[in-house]
């Protein structure tokens, strides 16, 4: 499968991107500095800003689907919901259908109608990112693409491929100790099985041990 990958080098991505290599999908790494992309069998690197729906169209052009791992730092939360808008307009531009996004834990339930960022002990400090992919959301819904928004778990980070995990859908998962955890590597497994499979197509997926 030809794919095009946004946001590339980071934590996320880059886990996403040797997934996809190590099964042989032919991938399109975006970035702003490509120089971060070591070369690899499969693998082209090309310069493009997911920010802009014109670079979008151009580095997207020729792909069976996009999975964006893009990332607006702490610092800028609220240019997720604009970079979503400007995927979601250069996909349309591009003419491709299926868009698959790296998003956020926040939006889940923890109890019916009770979402993690409402939590009593949810970081102050994380509630502007965390507001801003559950825009981000409400945006993608609106879309006129074949997307899947795949949220981690509450803890993500590098680690452990296991390929040991669960799916859900709209709730936060747990294991018994009340922990809501998963590595990188195995949150790669489950997105490229999500690319490859179809199972959550316009719809919200969640993964955790």
């Amino acid at each position: 499968m030809k794919v095009t990958l946004y946001g590339a080098t980071g934590a996320i991505g880059s886990r996403i991107l040797n997934e996809l290599l190590s099964r042989g999908h032919s991938v399109t790494a975006v970035a702003r500095d490509i120089s971060k992309l070591n070369p690899k069998k499969g693998l082209t690197a090309k310069t493009g800003n997911a920010e802009d729906h014109r670079s979008v169209a151009e580095t997207a052009k020729g792909s069976d689907a996009v999975i964006s791992a893009y990332s607006p730092g702490f610092e800028t939360p609220q240019k997720l919901v604009d970079t979503v808008k400007s995927l979601i307009a250069g996909l349309k531009q591009a003419g491709v259908k299926r868009f698959l996004m790296v998003g956020g834990a926040a939006g889940l339930e923890v109890a019916p109608g009770v979402l993690v960022i409402d939590s009593p002990d949810f970081p102050a400090a994380w509630k502007p990112i965390a507001q801003a992919h559950i825009d981000a959301l409400k945006v993608l819904r609106t879309a006129d693409l074949d997307w899947t928004y795949f949220s981690p778990a509450a803890l993500i980070a590098p680690g452990q491929r296991t390929g040991n995990f669960r799916l859900g859908t709209n709730r936060l998962l747990a294991d018994s100790k009340g922990v809501s955890q998963i590595s990188a590597e195995d949150y790669a497994i489950a997105m490229v099985d999500e690319l490859e499979k179809g199972r959550h197509i316009r719809e919200r997926f969640t993964a955790a041990y």
